[in-house]
């Protein structure tokens, strides 16, 4: 599998070391790409939230592009340790916060802060990436006013999801890989 790279801002051009084993999916860059030219200038001083941080691509990313800041949530000790290094590397790390934990179990807290965007891009095929959306549809809270929940899926894991506060705004594929924008409607 190829590397990745952080695409675009401050840490452009530096390759993430990868996650070893089946455990994570990151995502293409092109994908990568394509995400953030969809969300734009609107990353400049977002709050971002990667639930599911893997190699923490998606996050860094964000900071990169000039995000205020980055809370990576996971589970796995040898991706947190693959998080720190690749912070530490794109020295993006004061931005960021990594904590180890279960992103549902951590959905069920109360939120300590709001959030821009949710980037939801948990392991495939075992309904997780609805289960975090229907927290963060439980308590909305999580998400600024304007603020994004955003899955990672395989086109095949689609399911129209029954929420009482976020709307489906968009999808795009990308190959095998379908990403889903929900907001809080009339935000």
């Amino acid at each position: 599998m190829p590397g990745i790279r952080v695409n675009a801002g401050t840490a452009k051009g530096r390759k993430l070391k990868m996650v070893p084993g089946e455990g994570s999916r990151p995502i293409m860059d092109r994908v990568k790409l394509a995400l953030f030219n969809i969300i734009g200038p609107a990353i400049r001083d977002a709050v971002f939230l990667d639930l599911f941080g893997g190699t923490g691509s998606v996050g860094i990313e964000a900071l990169s592009r000039g995000a205020a800041s980055a809370t990576f949530i996971e589970t796995d000790r040898h991706a947190l340790q693959i998080i720190h290094a690749n912070l530490d590397a794109t020295r993006l790390a004061p931005k960021a916060k990594v904590i180890r934990g279960d992103a549902l179990t951590y959905l069920e807290s109360e939120p300590e802060i709001s959030f821009d965007y949710i980037y939801i891009a948990p392991p495939q095929y075992a309904g997780v990436w609805a289960k975090a959306l229907a927290q963060i549809d439980a308590q909305p809270q999580w998400l600024n006013p304007d603020g994004w929940a955003i899955a990672q899926i395989d086109p095949l894991e689609y399911s129209e999801q029954t929420l009482q506060n976020l709307v489906l705004i968009d999808q795009r594929k990308y190959g095998n890989t379908l990403l889903c924008f929900y907001e809080r409607p009339g935000e």
